[in-house]
């Protein structure tokens, strides 16, 4: 294999913090913060349990931001609090059945997804629109990936049928998302770069 196939890590925005286990601490607990605020925008649909909601947008912005590992660590301290009764889950469910019920795997898939999109963007796709909009929609299919099996299991239907549910609504606004994180992500590295 050669290695323009897999490129050297390079850095995240947050990478260009300084400090170094403080910062990293802030911006784990900033981005569950960051995330469970995105959770408290939803839109129920009343065909679905699944509803529109900020916090994929969220969770995978900050991935994007923060790399694989603090990216998936804040994922797992925004489940962890959520489980443990704070109002972090979307219209401000908290709790294990919240965690186990109908979205739970869309939850853990937040995990997945952050190391997924971190990743792309320690390889630079986080410089690009192009690059940016993909790692997105990557990241959208791992969360799906983990969301339309479990949503199957606990709602007790098929996996077409959950993924007609629990996947196909939501894709207009992934593109959406995609689009606004192509544009978001790269304009912050020409800002800082340009310093």
């Amino acid at each position: 294999m050669s290695s323009a196939a897999f490129p050297a890590p390079r850095p995240v925005l947050a990478d260009l913090v300084p400090g170094s286990l403080a910062r990293d601490a802030a911006l784990v607990a900033g981005a569950a913060l960051l995330t469970a605020a995105a959770a408290q925008v939803v839109v129920p649909l009343p065909f679905t349990p699944v509803p529109i909601s900020g916090q994929t947008f969220a969770v995978l912005l900050c991935a994007a931001a923060l790399g694989p590992l603090r990216g998936s660590l804040a994922q797992g301290l925004y489940l962890l609090l959520g489980m443990l009764g704070l109002p972090f889950y979307a219209g401000g469910e908290s709790g294990w059945q919240a965690a186990t019920g109908a979205t739970g795997g869309y939850l853990i898939g937040f995990v997945a997804a952050s190391v997924v999109v971190g990743t792309l963007a320690r390889r630079g796709l986080d410089r690009s629109a192009v690059g940016m909009a993909a790692a997105f929609l990557a990241g959208s299919v791992v969360v799906y990936a983990f969301g339309a099996p479990f949503l199957a299991v606990v709602a007790g239907v098929t996996l077409p049928e959950a993924v007609r549910l629990g996947v196909a609504p939501f894709l207009v606004g992934d593109l959406v998302k995609a689009l606004l994180a192509a544009g978001l992500v790269p304009a912050a590295w020409r800002v800082a770069n340009s310093r």
